[in-house]
């Protein structure tokens, strides 16, 4: 039987678009903004990293990091990230989802100034310094998308609610961005003030000491939003849905967003108290699974393939760039100009195909739909791999290396413009208050598991030896090209997989999770 909505969740359904609204979504997008930036700019300055470390004396090719340490680097922050989405998924529902709101922006904060500071007698010990703080950093960052994403669905109203979720997650595109023109910035500012011959010229000189400051520099700066945020995160009042759902204090729910719309609100403490035991299934209950549990399946089987391909993408794109040519050899270059060529390629494809791709889904997601949206990012990527992947040596050739840049960029264009945006949007509606933090930590958890899996895995493939070069002097590129086909395959199983997942568009997320269904049943939770 349906149970009447009570009046302060309804307010908040049908609220017309607002200043508190666009403050929310800065509030909790700032965060996200940091995540991005945080997560992506270590693969500008790994590179770096290996000619300042790693260098071997006498040898023709500059130092690079040995695959063990560039492993760690990349996945040490994605492992932490899937720890914290897991923790404060849970902690988010169990505590409140404003009490641990700061302690992740906290956490950023101060693991990216640690990583900066990073030091030690040797390499060796210089990295594993690194590694520890990337690993808290990425534990901040995991608590991040849980709470940011049930905060944003719960303060929205239902018309465009998806639009404000995916504006707040697509603050990570600016992140992206920010983080290339922050490196850009400061590579040139070092190369300028202290030139340097190329490596070929001179191995010695192309690394200057100054260089060390580089990618500190880079890393360190990612704390200054997370910082800059904090205060505002601290003044949010705690969301309605979980004041009066979970904790159930309705006086506090309408007093709280009292203030927040500017009107009267009835506090109706006794439709709270009337809430039935039927409505209290736990997580690892028959109830949950026979409501919810495909919906789960679908959450995170999408979201663990797309980012199998998403963040192989991301974090290993300056290979790619490298192998048709895009970036020029390591030798014909001092250390600090291929941070700045590297941070340059980052910042086009995030001008030209990230970002847009993003506001795609902002403008759209409530006009069309979540799953018309992941349906056509998930077969646009797995056409674009295909066909990037298939006539591969085609695309090495001199002459059509531009050709192979645009589509590739395209391929960001539509994760963003698709499942990286709705796999993060999605899970924040269609779950009950009480679990709605813990699902949506489960299933970014998921995400991370596939981003790890393609993080490793395509390091793994892109770094197979090229038995032949052909009479051009450019290589087939072997591991590139099997990792292309993987992802086209991977991305074509969450196209399947996305049928499982059920269209919130122009919802409650009371209605979506079914909380307004009172069936008496006894209490199941284990």
């Amino acid at each position: 039987m349906a149970r009447d909505q009570l009046q302060v969740l309804n307010a908040l359904d049908v609220a017309k678009t607002q200043w508190y609204h666009f403050t929310a979504i800065v509030i909790a997008g700032m965060g996200f903004f940091t995540d991005a930036y945080d997560l992506f700019c270590i693969s500008l300055v790994t590179k770096l990293l290996g000619r300042i470390y790693f260098h071997v004396p006498g040898s023709e090719k500059p130092g690079t990091l040995p695959p063990s340490f560039s492993s760690a680097i990349n996945g040490v922050a994605l492992v932490g990230t899937l720890v914290g989405q897991l923790f404060f998924g849970w902690l988010g529902d169990k505590l409140g989802r404003k009490k641990v709101y700061g302690l992740t922006l906290m956490l950023m904060c101060l693991s990216s100034l640690g990583g900066g500071l990073s030091f030690g007698k040797d390499p060796k010990s210089v990295m594993l310094t690194l590694c520890f703080f990337r690993f808290w950093l990425g534990f901040g960052i995991g608590g991040d998308y849980p709470l940011s994403a049930t905060i944003m669905s719960e303060y929205a109203n239902k018309k465009t609610r998806g639009a404000f979720i995916a504006a707040v997650f697509a603050m990570q595109g600016f992140g992206i961005l920010g983080g290339g023109i922050f490196a850009i910035f400061v590579s040139a500012a070092f190369d300028a003030r202290f030139p340097a011959p190329s490596y070929a010229e001179d191995p010695i000189r192309s690394t200057i000491p100054e260089a060390d400051y580089v990618w500190r520099i880079i890393l360190m700066v990612g704390a200054i939003p997370a910082a800059m945020t904090y205060y505002w995160r601290m003044k949010m009042p705690e969301t309605a849905r979980y004041t009066a759902l979970v904790a159930k204090n309705a006086a506090q729910a309408a007093n709280d967003m009292g203030k927040v719309l500017q009107q009267d609100i009835q506090e109706e403490q006794h439709k709270v108290d009337r809430m039935r035991a039927g409505t209290t299934w736990g997580l690892f209950s028959k109830e949950f699974a026979k409501r919810h549990g495909l919906h789960l399946l679908g959450t995170t089987s999408t979201w663990f393939l797309l980012d199998i391909a998403f963040y192989s993408q991301n974090l290993f794109q300056k290979d790619i760039f490298s192998a048709v040519g895009w970036i020029p050899p390591a030798k014909s270059m001092n250390a600090i100009h291929e941070v700045f060529k590297i941070s340059r390629a980052q910042t086009l494809i995030a001008l030209c195909s990230t970002v847009p791709g993003y506001w795609f889904t902002v403008f759209l997601i409530d006009r069309i739909g979540r799953f018309t949206i992941q349906i056509l990012g998930f077969a646009m990527m797995t056409i674009f791999m295909f066909a990037l992947a298939l006539p591969y040596n085609h695309w090495t050739h001199p002459d059509n290396r531009i050709g192979f840049v645009v589509m590739y960029a395209l391929t960001f264009f539509f994760a963003n413009f698709g499942p990286n945006a709705t796999t993060f949007v999605v899970p924040a509606e269609i779950f009950p208050a009480r679990l709605r933090s813990t699902c949506h930590g489960i299933s970014a958890a998921s995400g991370k598991a596939g981003a790890i899996i393609g993080a490793f895995g395509f390091l793994y493939l892109a770094q197979s030896p090229d038995p032949t070069k052909t009479d051009e002097g450019y290589p087939p590129g072997i591991g590139v090209k099997k990792s292309l086909i993987v992802l086209g395959v991977v991305n074509l199983l969450g196209l399947l997989f996305t049928f499982l997942v059920p269209e919130a568009k122009g919802r409650s997320l009371e209605d979506m999770s079914q909380e307004n269904e009172d069936d008496g049943q006894e209490e199941t939770s284990v």
